[in-house]
């Protein structure tokens, strides 16, 4: 079963203007209708995901978003089939540059996109994970350059039942455009209990009509197969941030309460670095 996770909340003015009028140079093969994946899922539940992840070149986006990130959960997938999930890694919008960011969708409060780190320039190298904290069971964080970056968040009946996933992403914004992008994942690993980390073993990789996933599951690279333009052609970012989107995938069957009670015992943060 394919899922989605959106990286925020829906473009309510995307989705009025889907199917507008678009040159015919910009509707190709490229991807499906909505959503579009280059990536893996893991093959077994795990209590983390990390990886490092670099933008080869500037993402181009006629409309919508393109991502590349780590994560587990889904829509579905958290206690009573609520939907739940938390992610971290790069995304950029319509016209704008690279940025770092994570999301965590909460039964009851809904996703949220919270930018780490603006104008992420390509070619940089960035560590991500999620880690479920030690010692307390549905409770989990977001760490960069193996510090933490957020609270902990509680997500009911994610312990032991979710399966991680290392994946490239493109939304159209309901238009038939292609959007471009070209992200490397490497030493991608799962955290056991207790924070040990280990190999990356998928059961299932995501490779969307128009996109590619070229290597293996520990170190792979997700691409458009149409080339990225020459870097004089990048826009820069604007300084207001634009509202950001939504969806991921998820093929297997494998959350809420505020962080503001969360625990104060970290999972092992010098394990993700």
């Amino acid at each position: 079963m394919r899922f989605f996770i959106p990286i925020a909340v829906l473009l309510a003015a995307g989705v009025a203007s889907a199917f507008s009028s678009t040159p015919a140079s910009a509707v190709s093969s490229c991807g499906r209708s909505g959503y579009s994946y280059a990536g893996f899922q893991a093959g077994a539940t795990a209590h983390g995901v990390r990886a490092d992840i670099v933008a080869l070149g500037a993402p181009q986006v006629e409309s919508g978003h393109v991502a590349a990130w780590v994560g587990v959960g889904g829509p579905g997938q958290g206690a009573g089939g609520s939907d739940a999930w938390i992610q971290v890694g790069l995304a950029s919008f319509d016209g704008t540059e690279s940025r770092l960011y994570f999301e965590v969708n909460r039964p009851g409060v809904g996703p949220r996109f919270t930018q780490v780190q603006g104008h992420v320039a390509p070619g940089s190298r960035h560590r991500v994970a999620v880690l479920e904290v030690v010692g307390h069971p549905g409770w989990w964080k977001v760490w960069v350059g193996g510090a933490a970056v957020s609270d902990s968040f509680f997500l009911p009946g994610s312990s032991g039942r979710w399966r991680p996933i290392a994946t490239a992403e493109t939304w159209d914004g309901g238009r038939r455009v292609c959007n471009l992008f070209s992200y490397r994942f490497g030493r991608v690993s799962v955290a056991g209990r207790g924070g040990a980390w280990r190999r990356f073993r998928s059961a299932y990789r995501f490779q969307d009509p128009g996109y590619r996933v070229l290597g293996s599951r520990h170190g792979f690279l997700a691409r458009a197969v149409r080339p990225l333009p020459r870097p004089s052609s990048v826009v820069k970012a604007p300084e207001a941030a634009p509202t950001p989107p939504p969806p991921t995938p998820q093929p297997a069957d494998t959350a809420s309460q505020p962080a503001d009670a969360a625990p104060t015992t970290d999972a092992a943060g010098s394990t993700t670095g």
